[in-house]
């Protein structure tokens, strides 16, 4: 079994698609037995992820990945089971891609490649391929309605995957679209909101004018042979946090914490939580790890849905290994539900 960095009992399905991705488009097959013990491990957990929506409504890990379980396993050329399938495209016709009233752009987005890239597969009952084309239909009209002012598509960090479905699509409709939506990831670069490595590998795409279903058309033989064609990995350097000191009020609803942090400038949410923790006996926390980092998952004890807001009312977009708060800003931890 491969190791990947996630406790025993976690669902792996999110993580062993990522690994088969980027094995996949790296051109990395000196060891063939490793990929094809992926795909299986990437068998078995899609089965298992279905299995549980068929008995509880959802899947073990998410939506999100269970779409990028499927798109892991198509752009490598393998068949995904119709019953697969078929869960993903009733959960688009249920609208379960969000909570409440919002939808989830980007987890719209995901399911849309994945959908679109099964398609591909002449081997699928004709009532559900035309099932398929109506939720890739629907999930287009979300995500091109999703667009704000600013030309997000639902917001900054949800745009990336969007514009890679958008593009994937090939419609000279949604080209206002996709270019007011590239001008606003561009903007958010120049500011600096593009550090988190998950974020950055779902931005590159779009820079190249390609998206996530492109990986199954690298020509490895051609790279291989052509050694300038081989691409420089980037390196992400970690964000020195400054010598001056600011100060950041931490505030816990419905649990009487409120209390002034001092840490140092550019500190990230984690690194004042890391501190209130160690110099107030009234406050402790506890994360689990995601795709996207550590996840906020207990606040003094209490376990659950916990919303990370700027005062007066401000959503977090970033994560809290992301989010840098500056001096004077009132964070407020609050217990919301699912």
């Amino acid at each position: 079994m491969c190791r990947l960095g996630i406790k025993e009992g976690e669902p792996k399905t999110g993580l062993i698609a990522l690994q088969l991705m980027a094995q996949k488009v790296s051109c990395d097959d000196t060891n063939p037995s490793v990929r094809n013990r992926l795909i299986t491990h990437m068998k078995y957990h899609l089965h298992k992820e279905k299995e549980n929506i068929a008995q509880n409504g959802k899947p073990l890990s998410n939506l999100y990945q269970y779409s990028l379980g499927i798109l892991a396993m198509c752009i490598n050329e393998k068949f995904v089971d119709r019953h697969v399938v078929h869960k993903l495209v009733l959960a688009e016709e249920q609208n379960q891609f969000g909570h409440g009233e919002s939808i989830s752009v980007d987890t719209e987005a995901m399911a849309g490649m994945a959908l679109l890239c099964v398609k591909r597969f002449n081997n699928y009952p004709r009532e559900l391929v035309s099932h398929i084309k109506k939720s890739v239909k629907s999930i287009k009209d979300k995500i091109v309605a999703s667009q704000n002012t600013e030309g997000e598509l639902g917001n900054l960090y949800s745009t990336p995957l969007a514009v890679q479905f958008l593009s994937a699509l090939g419609s000279r409709k949604d080209k206002d679209t996709c270019s007011k939506a590239i001008a606003s990831l561009i903007d958010g670069m120049k500011e600096g909101q593009f550090s988190n490595p998950m974020m950055m590998s779902q931005l590159m795409p779009v820079l190249f004018h390609k998206s996530y279903l492109d990986v199954a058309n690298v020509d490895c033989e051609s790279i291989i042979n052509n050694p300038l064609l081989i691409p420089s990995v980037p390196t992400l350097h970690d964000i020195v946090v400054g010598e001056e000191f600011i100060h950041v009020r931490l505030v816990v609803e419905g649990q009487n914490f409120n209390e002034m942090i001092e840490v140092p400038s550019r500190s990230s949410l984690l690194d004042i939580l890391k501190t209130a923790q160690k110099q107030k006996s009234k406050f402790s926390f506890e994360t689990k790890n995601t795709l996207y980092g550590p996840y906020l998952t207990t606040v003094n004890n209490v376990g659950g849905y916990w919303q990370l807001l700027k005062e007066p009312n401000i959503s977090l977009l970033q994560g809290i290994s992301d989010y840098r708060p500056e001096d004077g800003e009132t964070i407020i931890l609050r217990l919301g539900s699912f």
